[in-house]
């Protein structure tokens, strides 16, 4: 009878590498599922108030159309894919009218609501991981679409393990594109002071992955923590993991 084989770690030499770029939501903290539920209903309430839909926002529109994008990118895509065109808006009419801007607003309120019920958790594997690199000599940056990004990493503690962070925000402020463009992790190396040649690339997001591998980054490592396997690899991971604990460093 022929022995059991025993599944390999995969491994990462830090040798030659000089930074870690993370995303944030579903990477770090565990506010992915704070998202969704956001998410779901912004749309809901928007669906209902046209009459209702057959066809209602799922985990899996989450994943494909607005994961890792920034928010009003995610809404014009999924949104896209039901046939409509929203027109821009402002924000400061109300949160509920017809527009891409009100329904950022009231992706904002409703995120906020779900924030203050249920806190920020973390995931020991990636702070594992996080610690290892900086102990390694490596730096380590977040990279990540949400507006939220320097609220959370404040509540849950951990801001001071990061030498830099390019959010939401900053795609505002710079100008620059979302993911799956590689703009935000290009800005992130940037202010490492690295090059991507010798950057890894951490992300849970389809457009995530998409946008390490368009950078030319060292290494894009894909977090698939409830997703169908081999989703994050089919994008372009060059390692697909459920969590990071299951990575061994050299």
């Amino acid at each position: 009878m022929a022995a059991e084989r025993v599944p390999v770690a995969p491994t990462v030499v830090l040798k030659d590498l000089a930074a870690f770029l993370f995303d944030m939501d579903g990477v770090i903290t565990r506010t992915t599922e704070l998202h969704i539920r956001s998410w779901k209903r912004v749309f809901d309430e928007f669906f209902a108030a046209r009459g209702g839909t057959d066809h209602p926002f799922t985990v899996e529109d989450y994943r494909q159309y607005v994961d890792g994008r920034p928010r009003r990118d995610g809404i014009r895509s999924f949104l896209a894919t039901r046939g409509i065109t929203l027109a821009e808006g402002d924000v400061s009419v109300g949160a509920g009218t017809e527009t891409v801007a009100g329904l950022d607003g009231a992706k904002e309120k409703f995120f906020r609501l779900e924030l203050t019920e249920s806190g920020v958790e973390t995931y020991p594997g990636t702070l594992d991981v996080v610690r290892a690199v900086r102990r390694a000599g490596l730096k380590t940056a977040v990279v990540s679409a949400s507006r939220h990004a320097p609220e959370l990493l404040e509540t849950a503690g951990i801001a001071g393990l990061f030498e830099a962070r390019v959010d939401g925000s900053d795609i505002i402020r710079l100008g620059i594109p979302g993911k799956p463009d590689p703009a935000m992790f290009l800005e992130g190396a940037r202010r490492l002071g690295v090059s991507p040649a010798r950057a890894v690339v951490v992300e849970d997001a389809s457009s995530g992955v998409e946008a390490g591998k368009a950078g030319g980054f060292k290494l894009v490592i894909g977090v698939n923590r409830d997703g169908p396997p081999g989703r994050l690899r089919e994008a372009g991971a060059d390692i697909e993991v459920t969590d990071l604990s299951e990575i061994e460093l050299r």
